[in-house]
């Protein structure tokens, strides 16, 4: 059978099943159902949050400072106005999952959560210029703040973190994650949207880091690449189901560091003030301000033929 032939003669079966299926609860998003926004309509957001953050640094060129006032009123309105859509109709797709009868107006709720958001953004934006200097502080090889900002993934996975989080405190559904797992899939650093972190928040290299959830990570915490801090086990109901809404991830105190490689798991696993904790370390239980913890010296085996 030539291809034109089974086009004609199969394909609209196939449409027609296809079509079928999208009334199943996941895979679809259509004006019938719950008319979300697409991930590149919030990657667009994000984006515009970045230029606003770090003006001329992450558009095409730098941004006269005479236009700096009426770039952030243009910029600040088309992003809320865009912000408050997603976010009702995310609020209003969360309604239908929860089959919810009596819940507040979705509206409300999304303008609400924005507008945290929008308050929060100079806040924000004084944190990032701690999370700056601190990964200049950190990185012998750093010339510049402006290199951070410019080109370092570690500041662009932590500023679309700050941002995200707000949204998440508020929860709105979804949003929230989709903007983390665009900050995953740029840089390689994935931090839950939930993850309360401090100023001065550093992660060197950052590749294959994971910052779960219920994770607390106070001020002037500097971590490596591959370390994670995630849930030592997911404790289940009794249907068998995971629990949420709990603590899952450990807390890292104040001025701690994190070498490469390290694992540290469990909610109630806290690394305390100060402490360093040494590469490739799996640790499941608190230690100590001030506490150094490192695995014995391997004793590497040479041979010369």
């Amino acid at each position: 059978m030539k291809l034109k032939e089974w086009m004609n003669r199969s394909l609209p079966a196939i449409v027609e099943r296809m079509a079928g299926t999208a009334d199943c609860p996941a895979p679809a998003n259509t004006e019938k159902s719950f008319n979300l926004a697409g991930q590149k309509a919030v990657h667009s957001v994000v984006d515009d949050f970045l230029g606003i953050l770090f003006p001329g640094c992450h558009g095409a060129g730098p941004m006269p400072e005479s236009q700096l006032e009426d770039f952030y009123d243009v910029q600040l309105r088309s992003i809320t106005a865009r912000l408050v859509e997603q976010a009702d109709n995310a609020f209003r797709y969360q309604c239908v999952v929860d089959k919810c009868k009596d819940c507040s107006d979705c509206r409300a709720r999304a303008e609400e959560a924005v507008v945290y958001l929008m308050e929060k953004l100079p806040e924000i934006r004084a944190v990032l210029q701690r999370d700056i200097q601190a990964a200049y502080d950190g990185d012998p090889a750093a010339k510049s703040l402006m290199e951070i900002v410019l080109s370092y993934p570690c500041l662009q996975a932590i500023a679309i973190h700050r941002v995200a989080h707000p949204l998440y405190e508020k929860n709105v559904p979804l949003i929230p994650r989709i903007m983390s797992e665009l900050a995953h899939s740029r840089t390689g650093i994935d931090i839950h949207p939930g993850a309360r972190i401090g100023p001065g928040f550093f992660i060197d290299h950052g590749t294959g880091v994971v910052i779960g959830e219920t994770c607390v990570i106070g001020e002037n915490v500097k971590i490596y690449q591959g370390v994670t801090l995630g849930a030592l086990s997911f404790p289940k109901d009794e249907h068998g189901n995971p629990i949420k809404g709990i603590k899952r991830h450990p807390e890292v105190r104040n001025n701690a560091t994190i070498y490469a490689g390290a694992t540290i798991l469990g909610g109630e696993t806290i690394v305390g003030e100060g402490a360093v904790i040494g590469g490739n370390v799996w640790l499941t239980h608190s230690v100590p301000a001030g506490a150094k913890v490192y695995n014995r010296q391997p004793k590497p085996e040479i041979k010369v033929d």
